[in-house]
């Protein structure tokens, strides 16, 4: 597991990840679904940016959460490997 500097980095970028192929994939479908209901292009554009826009806003936070909540138990994983290995075993 990553530490300090590092591991504050590696989770932002997860998250910038997440949060920019949610928005693209947003993006995406808001074009199709204006060119289909034949909107002008202007409307088209402005409300798939609009979508993409809060769409980024909410995959940052969603990512974090996800990456907060891997790092936990990660860490709970951890502890839990390092308390089995100290504690002596005895034969019976």
């Amino acid at each position: 597991m990553l530490k300090g500097d590092a591991g504050v980095a590696a989770t932002r970028l997860m998250s910038k990840r997440f949060a920019a192929a949610m928005s693209l994939v947003v993006f995406a479908v808001c074009l199709v679904v204006g060119i289909q209901a034949e909107n002008s292009f202007g409307t088209t554009i402005q409300r798939a940016l609009l979508a993409m826009a809060g769409t980024m806003v909410v995959g940052l936070i969603v990512g974090g959460m996800a990456q907060k909540m891997l790092d936990e138990n990660i860490h709970t994983q951890e502890q839990k490997d390092k308390s089995s290995t100290e504690t002596p075993t005895s034969d019976r």
